[in-house]
């Protein structure tokens, strides 16, 4: 139980992104600032738990070896993740965000064909490249058909260009998210700790996060008080705090590919829990019966998902252990 237990919590502080990022829109601050500060404050804070885990030096050593490597995969895996996810929250209630991310698992299933996997052979280590585990990929159509739910219901509250302005920004990031994490994780190869390669990865990202923060200053300029201590929120709720209970979780079931599974499904809570957060912090309105039958399938497609995963020994969302660490 404790595992499950450190789970939801992380879920729950998870689910603070799309609240405060909502928060932040409603109130008039610019997704610009929402995407660019969070990354500013998540350097100091990293900096301080890897540098206490002494494993600061290790890091730059490997970031020399391949700097071009960690600008590219660190744009697309945190720039091209965060901006558009901040972008939607200008369009799309919290708990439509929350959940419409949910396909990220169908996107990592397709990209699955792009990476190689070493297997034990008689003749010795073999690469073979991945293939696309459709088992898993039928079971994240109900994700898909619970999101296409609630942004129906949505599409009829907003224009068209709206609904359009919420989902595809959304779709770029899924697809962005586990390339950029998992192309580091091919080029570390083990030789980093997940928080060095969050701490490298947040450092090579810097220069998209300073362009994007000048561009703000010029067209919005500076940001709100209140903006720059919401965004610090979300990197100390986000990128500390649910990052630390999720890694809790994920060490006590270390080797068990059925309790991983379980593990990782309780972060389809951060939905439920994203709906909670807007109606008593936001004063959101209810959901619709239609949303909650979306919200429904998404939740029972994430759990059938880990499910299949684990029932074939796989992971293939991904959003696995090393990977789910930014949401």
């Amino acid at each position: 139980m404790r595992p499950i237990a450190l789970g939801i919590c992380s879920a729950f502080f998870f689910a603070f992104t799309f609240i405060i990022n909502r928060m932040m829109e409603l109130s008039g601050g610019s997704w610009i600032w929402s995407a660019s500060l969070r990354y500013f404050f998540m350097v100091p804070m990293l900096l301080i738990i890897v540098m206490f885990r002494k494993n600061l030096v290790p890091l730059f050593k490997e970031m020399k070896k391949q700097p071009l490597s960690w600008l590219l995969w660190s744009f697309v895996g945190f720039g091209l993740f965060y901006a558009p996810i901040c972008f939607a929250a200008a369009y799309g209630p919290g708990w439509l965000i929350a959940a419409t991310w949910q396909i990220t698992i169908i996107s990592g299933s397709l990209l699955v064909p792009l990476f190689y996997e070493t297997i034990r052979t008689a003749n010795g280590p073999m690469r073979l490249r991945g293939r696309i585990p459709f088992r898993g990929l039928m079971m994240s159509l109900i994700i898909l058909l619970g999101v296409a739910l609630m942004q129906i219901e949505h599409a009829a509250e907003l224009s068209i260009k709206d609904t359009l302005l919420c989902v595809i920004p959304i779709i770029i990031a899924s697809f962005a998210y586990p390339l950029g994490n998992r192309k580091m994780m091919e080029i570390c190869s083990g030789r980093l700790d997940a928080w060095q390669r969050v701490l490298g990865m947040t450092i090579a990202s810097l220069p998209l996060w300073v362009i994007l923060a000048c561009y703000g200053l010029v067209t919005e300029g500076i940001p709100s008080g209140a903006q720059v201590w919401q965004s610090a929120a979300v990197a100390l709720f986000s990128g500390v705090f649910a990052t630390v209970l999720f890694f809790a979780a994920t060490d006590l079931v270390t080797g068990n590919m059925q309790k991983l599974g379980a593990v990782e499904a309780t972060q389809s809570l951060e939905v439920l829990f994203a709906v909670a957060g807007e109606m008593i912090l936001l004063s959101g309105a209810w959901p619709s019966n239609i949303s909650w039958i979306g919200m429904g399938l998404v939740i029972v497609g994430m759990v059938l998902h880990s499910y299949v995963s684990s029932r074939t020994g796989k992971t293939f969302a991904p959003s696995a252990s090393k990977e789910k660490i930014i949401g």
